[in-house]
């Protein structure tokens, strides 16, 4: 029987995944890589760490399943989105990779501002004009690096640029091409208006082709890099996001909505067509599966600001580190003892827009401690989730529970946390890491045949730990949350100027 080989390109490393024939998890392993975050907002990662780390985990994954390398009937991706990979010529980067964190070009988005107009722009791509989306980044290179600029030759995402050095053919699909602000979600290509606009040639960017396409078969350059087998077909897949609609059942308006709590945290539904806010607040991007979509509200900063604050109070404290935070945060109390943090360390998207927003704790007082500063990020993530949660609700969607998937909803802490501060259920699925990945898989699985139809995916995982919202605790936490968005408000006056 023919196994799927998934690859999820996250913004901390690489997760390879093994699926047999029916879509069942068989083994993972994960390569990380480094981030280089500076001043000004910079997010940068080296693309050959990106390679590097997927032929490390494709090697040590065959290894640890025991399998040869022929039993693999396709690979596919799921990858990080809003990157600006830059190539030249002969398909070398130019440059390091801008990462999706990176926030650096707001001086070009403005220029885009000018150019096409807020709305408009949001009624072209289903999203708002941000210095977060690959556009904008491709214009600051070529404004401030113009000797980089002038070898640039072909604008990839990330796992485009994997797929790249795995085929040697270069294309993108609809999901991360719905993420960069140049693509046209009405007319499902390019949008010449927005291109035209950044002063950017439509030739750079790749072919958008849908996420089933096998794009092509492993070269042999690529299979003595990686083990693979010569000719092993190699799927586009998705962003993702959309990905992780996929592998959290979330295929059509039936199936409800679900929240992602990795480094970014969003929350997301499916639809048959794009979701417009008329406060912008939330961007639709395509889905994986032809023909629906995936109205999504997006955070800069969710397990990323809990990762920050575990560096700073536990530096050097192992493997186990944030586990043992979370749990003592869940000994203490936060908002309710007068702390509160907003979780604008890399800026803001939904619901904000906000790309000089900052992280603030407020509140803070003598007898604070690493646990209480731990609570008041879950709890600011989920305040700010709560905003994203409402703005669905006031455009005709009503959210009744919510799926958790990611690496954050491993803990019962920050799950009762949201379940209390959303006042709705929150249900862990089974495959929390995995949910990316399975995606990733499923695509893979219908575009070789190997899978029946994206349905699968409704029946690879399944809820496991409900987390009901306790009454009393949600009545305070709304009193803290209305605190919580008058703090931004007050202090946004603040942010610019720093």
């Amino acid at each position: 029987m023919a196994l799927i080989l998934a690859h999820d390109l996250g913004t901390s490393g690489d997760k390879a995944s093994l699926y047999d024939g029916e879509g069942r998890l068989l083994a993972s392993t994960f390569a990380g890589y480094a981030t280089d975050y500076g001043p000004g907002g910079r997010a940068e990662q080296d693309p050959a760490d990106w390679w590097q780390a997927v032929t490390t985990a494709t090697r040590e994954l065959l290894e640890r399943a025991s399998l040869r390398a022929k039993h693999i009937g396709g690979l596919s991706f799921s990858g990080q989105m809003q990157s600006a990979v830059l190539l030249d010529g002969g398909g070398e980067p130019v440059r390091p990779a801008i990462i999706w964190a990176d926030s650096r070009a707001q001086a070009e988005c403005a220029a885009l501002l000018e150019g096409v107009g807020l709305e408009r722009a949001y009624a072209i791509t289903g999203h708002r004009l941000s210095p977060t989306y690959t556009l904008a980044k491709c214009m600051w290179v070529r404004g401030n690096e113009r000797q980089a600029w002038s070898r640039v030759r072909a604008v990839l995402l990330a796992k485009d640029y994997l797929a790249y050095r795995l085929t040697g053919l270069m294309a993108t699909d609809p999901s991360d091409a719905s993420g960069t602000n140049a693509y046209d979600q009405v007319e499902r290509r390019w949008s010449d208006e927005l291109l035209e606009a950044a002063g950017i040639e439509a030739t750079l960017f790749p072919e958008i082709v849908p996420s089933t396409t096998v794009l092509g078969g492993v070269t042999a350059e690529a299979a003595a890099a990686t083990g693979l087998v010569e000719g092993t077909p190699v799927v586009m897949g998705g962003g993702d996001g959309p990905c992780a609609n996929l592998g959290a059942g979330v295929i059509g308006p039936a199936d409800g909505a679900y929240t992602y709590l990795g480094s970014s945290a969003w929350i997301s539904l499916a639809t048959d067509a794009p979701l417009h806010d008329p406060q912008m607040r939330f961007m639709t991007f395509d889905h994986v599966v032809p023909g629906r979509f995936a109205p999504t509200a997006t955070m800069q900063a969710g397990g990323a600001s809990l990762e920050w604050i575990g560096e700073i109070v536990a530096p050097g404290g192992g493997p186990d580190r944030l586990a043992r935070l979370v749990a003592d945060a869940g000994e203490v109390q936060a908002a309710f003892d007068g702390l509160l943090f907003l979780p604008y360390l890399l800026g803001e998207r939904s619901p904000l827009w906000d790309p000089r927003a900052r992280g603030v704790f407020v509140g803070l007082a003598r007898h604070h401690r690493a646990a209480h500063l731990v609570r008041a990020v879950l709890e600011g993530v989920a305040f700010n989730l709560r905003s994203c949660l409402l703005a669905f609700e006031e455009n005709g969607r009503p959210i009744p529970a919510l799926d958790a998937i990611g690496g954050g909803a491993r803990s019962d802490v920050w799950l009762q946390i949201l379940a209390d501060v959303w006042g709705r259920p929150v249900r862990r699925r089974s495959l929390v890491d995995e949910a990316n990945s399975l995606g990733a898989a499923v695509v893979g699985g219908v575009a070789t045949g190997i899978l029946p139809s994206f349905e699968v995916a409704g029946q690879l995982s399944e809820v496991g730990a409900v987390f009901h919202p306790e009454e009393a605790r949600h009545a305070r936490y709304g009193e803290h949350y209305e605190v919580f968005l008058d703090a931004y408000r007050r202090l946004r006056t603040l942010f610019h100027p720093l």
